[in-house]
């Protein structure tokens, strides 16, 4: 009986890491595009009719973020070889178990902060009519469920 209830956590936990993961997924724009909204690089790219010195601006603004958004995927990947490990070794909700997911918690922010940033850092290249546009975008890519 013991050792399904060890089977029970272990699907639960991941199964909370996965939700974490989809939310993730969702905050970046897949959500939009699933119910016919363009995401935010479409809008971008395709309907803000950027100058070439626009688009120079935005596309070094893209590269930094791709750089650092790979670099906290790597860390959340990280803590969750570190979370499997612990759950292989302590078979309950123990301290590594809580530090892995704090890791893993800690990264997941981080990324959604990076977000941000990087979705000011673009808009300060815009135009106000452009940035009407984009903040809409924005506001619905966040907004999606609520709507």
């Amino acid at each position: 009986m013991n050792l399904s209830w060890r089977g029970l956590a272990v699907t639960a936990l991941v199964a909370f890491v996965a939700g974490v993961g989809g939310v993730w997924v969702g905050m970046i724009g897949m959500h939009a595009l699933h119910h016919g909204r363009p995401g935010l690089h479409e809008v971008v790219h395709e309907r803000l009719d950027l100058t070439p010195e626009q688009t120079t601006r935005i596309e070094a603004i893209e590269a930094e973020f791709t750089t650092r958004r790979g670099a906290l995927e790597i860390e959340m990947q990280g803590a969750n070889a570190e979370l499997a490990a612990a759950i292989r070794e302590e078979h309950g909700y123990g301290p590594r178990v809580t530090a892995a997911i704090e890791r893993f918690h800690h990264a997941m922010g981080e990324l959604q902060s990076e977000t941000i940033r990087h979705v000011f850092a673009m808009r300060e290249v815009l135009t106000p009519e452009q940035q009407a546009i984009f903040d809409t975008t924005v506001f619905d890519a966040l907004t999606a469920e609520q709507q």
